[in-house]
């Protein structure tokens, strides 16, 4: 089993900035991507950014330009910087690993953006 700890949401007003983090830690062989999703009131969860093992990686229109992914191979984890946060970024955010192919999912940190 793989288990996934997050931390780093809170309140933030609009053009703020939250750092969001996700260690992965269990029966962990190779992680092929590590990510972040979002899933706001009423709406279906979206895949916000990803980073593979190579480390290229991967952003949501909505968030280019302001969020950045990183991750530390040795250390299992993966961070989310965001910055210039939007009322709209408001959602619970999911940490995601693939090893092994299969997907784990963290527990959800709560983003709030105020106007």
């Amino acid at each position: 089993q793989v288990q996934l700890v997050e931390s780093g949401g809170g309140l933030v007003q609009a053009g703020g900035s939250l750092r969001l983090s996700c260690t992965a830690s269990g029966s962990i062989f190779i992680i092929n991507y590590m990510g972040w999703y979002r899933q706001a009131p009423g709406q279906q969860r979206e895949l916000v950014a990803r980073i593979f093992r190579s480390g290229a990686t991967y952003y949501a229109d909505s968030v280019k330009g302001r969020f950045t992914i990183s991750r530390d191979n040795a250390k299992n984890t993966v961070d989310l910087q965001m910055n210039s946060l939007k009322p709209e970024d408001t959602a619970v955010y999911y940490c995601d690993v693939n090893t092994d192919s299969n997907d784990y999912w963290g527990q959800g940190t709560q983003v709030t953006v105020s106007s």
